[in-house]
């Protein structure tokens, strides 16, 4: 099954309508994408938890790293250039962090609160080479501008 990404743009806009604590944002988008697609074997957030780190937010899936510095991989590579990271073969991707042995693409989105100030990272890996498209980067940030203010 593929995202119907109109539904799940009104349906995560449901969920958190009020709501301002971003844990409780994190958790419930990682859900709700993380089931709408059956290419999404790990889904989550990475948190800027000090300048230059990420730190494992809410995630659906196995375990994530739990640590992830801006100068590595592709959740280090969207921080530290603040641009979508759409990856069709980890494998080629210079630096990556095999946090699963099953990932073989991915995408990563960098997550700006209202000020435009980082926040952290919007990962999902998949076990499918080549999974993800523009058009799915293109939705998702929709989906995380409309829920996080920016």
């Amino acid at each position: 099954m593929r995202a119907d990404y109109a539904d799940l743009r009104k349906t995560a806009a449901a969920l958190t309508e009020g709501e301002t604590d971003i844990v409780a944002l994190m958790a419930t988008l990682a859900c709700e994408i993380h089931h709408a697609d059956d290419r999404f074997d790990w889904t989550g957030f990475y948190r800027v938890t000090e300048p230059g780190l990420l730190k494992i937010g809410p995630y659906q899936g196995g375990h994530g790293c739990l640590v992830i510095p801006f100068d590595r991989g592709v959740c280090g590579a969207a921080a530290r250039t603040g641009e979508t990271q759409l990856v069709p073969d980890v494998e080629a991707f210079p630096g990556h962090i095999a946090c699963s042995s099953s990932t073989r693409s991915e995408l990563v989105i960098p997550v700006r609160d209202a000020t435009g100030a980082l926040i952290g990272v919007f990962d999902i890996d998949s076990d499918r080479p080549d999974a993800f498209t523009q058009t799915d980067a293109a939705e998702l940030d929709a989906i995380l501008r409309d829920t996080f203010g920016r």
